[in-house]
């Protein structure tokens, strides 16, 4: 079955990679319904890792990936004609079949890792490289490249923030819609699109109106993830030679 007529963008991020800032910045457009990590609940459901609120929210949203993948390639909600939906890479797990890839525009956010691990552990203290979302994005990224025989759109987080308005333009270039200059600056607050995980999740990004300016680290990694740097690094190279 295909899907009925609108551009979908799916964002393959991992966590922590300013991924909740750049759904604000879509669902902000007045032409786009936007939609928070559909296959989270699935997620936990299977792997039953203890998330902050997995319990709840597996009880509030769709565990059942084939149900989530019939509604996010239907008709898009609201009348709107673009869908903006929001994934983390490595919710995509073995069980899911990938054919309906093929009818979502891909798209790649990444973030240095240094960074994303440092932020990673505020919620998840020991990670580990699948939770990093790095190997299954370079998964899906090489997947989508070979179907297509393009080179799927990437997105460094320091660029974005460093540039919102020219990195943005980029990408609506990218997926064929028109860049608007609403995707800039947003309300702050929750939305009634974000996933009941927000209160545990969303905290920052509740109070910002828009991208914040980049702002340089001194980063020092505690000892049990500092083997998770040099894996990361391949990946993150790996998807960031390929950048908009």
């Amino acid at each position: 079955m295909r899907p009925t007529a609108g551009v979908r963008i799916a964002m393959w991020s991992g966590p922590r990679n300013i991924s909740t800032a750049l759904m604000r910045a879509w669902g902000n457009r007045p032409d786009t319904f936007v939609t928070d990590e559909p296959l989270y609940a699935h997620y936990l459901k299977v792997t039953l890792l203890q998330h902050p609120g997995a319990d709840e929210v597996i009880a509030h949203h769709e565990s059942d990936w084939r149900k989530v993948v019939a509604r996010i390639t239907g008709e898009i909600p609201e009348g709107k004609k673009i869908w903006y939906q929001k994934h983390m890479a490595h919710h995509l797990l073995p069980e899911i079949e990938l054919g309906w890839i093929d009818r979502v525009v891909n798209c790649f956010l990444i973030r240095e890792p240094t960074e994303m691990l440092a932020s990673l552990m505020e919620f998840v203290p020991q990670p580990t490289l699948r939770d990093t979302g790095l190997p299954q994005q370079v998964r899906i990224f090489e997947m989508v490249r070979e179907r297509t025989g393009r080179v799927p759109p990437v997105l460094d987080a320091e660029d974005v923030l460093r540039d919102p308005r020219g990195v943005l333009t980029k990408l609506c270039d990218a997926v064929g819609v028109p860049f608007t200059e609403a995707m800039l600056r947003w309300p702050a607050g929750r939305r009634k699109t974000d996933g009941i995980w927000a209160k545990n999740w969303y905290s920052k990004v509740e109070q910002t109106t828009g991208f914040q300016p980049l702002k340089p680290k001194n980063i020092s990694l505690p000892e049990q993830v500092r083997d998770l740097v040099e894996p990361c690094q391949q990946l993150y190279q790996t998807l960031r030679e390929h950048r908009l």
